[in-house]
């Protein structure tokens, strides 16, 4: 059984507690208690409901489908959530490897944020596995996008719910108020955590 995390801060600075509030509690929560509901139909499918799985129409390629889409919208929404309540200053290990690899901070987050303007869902930055390198990833939908073997470590969700109360459509200025909120130091830990575990 999931569980929804508690936010592990009280407020950001320019993102409202109303958003928060909607984000977490609905949006999120909802991910989890759907994540469990179809965990729960899974295990109760018969043989008869395996037999009948087709890619046109059935109940088990329903299920299989919503069942990634829960699970990443569970999965990132978790690390989101984490990685906000900081002062955004960049700091720590990950800031060598990211200017290593896109020339600077500001050059990073120059690519980041045109990523996640471009994106309809999510940017991610993930150490992807497969060349040990660190790489932006966009996903339109929350089980489209991904790569195989690599590890998120700085999700942005860009979903109007994310942003549309305090900012409109102005996604931009919530970008920016998004990275001024980073916290940092979780940042570096799931850094650390993605190379141990390469």
């Amino acid at each position: 059984m999931h569980r929804t995390d508690p936010l592990p801060w009280d407020s950001l600075s320019g993102i409202s507690d109303r958003t928060n509030q909607i984000h977490h509690d609905k949006l999120y929560a909802g991910y989890v208690n759907k994540r469990n509901e179809i965990e729960e139909k899974l295990a109760g499918l018969s043989e008869k409901d395996y037999q009948a799985g087709n890619q046109v129409y059935s109940l088990l390629r329903g299920l299989k489908t919503d069942e990634t889409f829960a699970a990443n919208g569970m999965i990132l929404h978790q690390i989101f959530f984490s990685i906000l309540g900081g002062d955004g200053n960049p700091s720590g290990e990950i800031v060598s490897d990211i200017n290593d690899q896109f020339g600077s901070v500001g050059r990073f987050y120059s690519e980041f944020k045109a990523c996640a303007m471009a994106a309809r869902g999510w940017a991610i930055l993930a150490l992807d596995h497969s060349d040990h390198r660190l790489h932006i990833y966009t996903a339109d939908a929350q089980n489209q996008g991904g790569v195989w073997g690599s590890f998120p470590i700085l999700p942005v969700d860009v979903y109007e719910h994310s942003y549309f109360i305090d900012f409109g459509s102005d996604r931009a200025s919530y970008l920016d108020t998004f990275w001024h909120n980073l916290n940092w130091k979780e940042i570096n830990r799931r850094y650390e955590s993605a190379r141990r575990n390469q």
